[in-house]
């Protein structure tokens, strides 16, 4: 998101402020899910079973087995709750930007951030979300692995969050996985707002012009390419958190924590296993988080 959007936005006072990051992360959120969604299918399934060798096989069986719908399974949940998330996200991400150029001025005079302040409020952004994003994924995360037809375990969302509780509690059993997810949330967004940044701001001084004016296309590219860092550098701790997410299809648990996830699944497969599924997760990056970017950039300034 472009500073100075931002920045001609704070004349409107702070709570309207708010309400139009949080709307203008909505808007990329939902294009997010809409963009993402069949790839995310072939992630999960891949993370969580051994029964495809390629991506491509993962969905090239979905498809014959299951019809073109099954890539949109469990999009209910995700598109409510993923608007919300990135919503969340862009909201926490610029009040905490805001709050740390406040510091800086008080300190150093100048309100200019670091690219560490910037990975801090991406991650204090992904902190915040996780509240949220946790169960959300869960839930999207059991829908999309059960087994397909007869043997499906949930008949919807509201299924299966009514199963989860009774199974292990409430809070427990909805928000199974979520030590994990923390971790990722901080890693991942952290790393996506600080690679964002870093080459809008290269690329403004680069080529002597303001953030504000750059293209349209450079936001999506630099959204996209902002998508592989975020993957490449938490993508360990999402395929432990799919793990945990699926564990107990029907049978006894197979993890009794994070630590013991990291542990059995590097036993069983190596690090190569940490990786399953990382070339449609790539794939998938670059549109969806182009996407998200850019439909944020345009929802900004469509509020502005």
């Amino acid at each position: 998101m472009e500073t100075e959007v931002i920045d001609s936005m704070d004349k409107g006072g702070g709570a309207l402020r708010t309400i139009k990051d949080l709307a203008a992360g909505a808007a990329g959120g939902i294009a997010q899910v809409l963009i993402g969604q069949p790839f995310d299918i072939v992630k999960v399934r891949l993370q969580t079973t051994t029964q495809y060798k390629s991506a491509l096989e993962c969905a090239t069986q979905i498809f014959k087995k299951e019809g073109p719908a099954a890539f949109y399974k469990g999009t209910l949940t995700p598109l409510i709750g993923i608007g919300a998330c990135v919503s969340v996200q862009f909201g926490a991400y610029h009040e905490a930007r805001r709050r740390l150029e406040e510091l800086n001025k008080k300190k150093y005079a100048d309100p200019a951030l670091s690219y560490t302040q910037y990975y801090l409020a991406g991650s204090f952004a992904g902190i915040t979300n996780s509240v949220l994003s946790g169960p959300i994924e869960h839930v999207r995360i059991r829908l999309q692995a059960q087994p397909h037809g007869a043997g499906a375990l949930y008949s919807g969302p509201i299924d299966c969050v009514s199963k989860l509780a009774a199974q292990g509690g409430t809070l427990r059993g909805i928000y199974r996985g979520q030590a994990v997810t923390l971790i990722r949330e901080a890693q991942a967004y952290g790393a996506w707002f600080m690679a964002f940044e870093y080459m809008m701001n290269q690329d403004a001084k680069r080529n002597n012009v303001k953030r504000e004016d750059m293209s349209k296309g450079k936001i999506a590219m630099y959204g996209g390419l902002a998508g592989e860092v975020l993957w490449l550098s938490s993508y360990p701790f999402d395929v432990v958190k799919s793990k945990m997410q699926t564990d107990g299809f029907g049978a006894q648990q197979k993890y009794s924590n994070m630590r013991d996830c990291f542990k059995k699944t590097y036993a069983i497969e190596g690090l190569a296993g940490f990786w399953k599924g990382i070339g449609p997760t790539l794939l998938r990056a670059m549109p969806v988080s182009a996407g998200t970017f850019l439909t944020v950039e345009l929802a900004m300034q469509a509020l502005s």
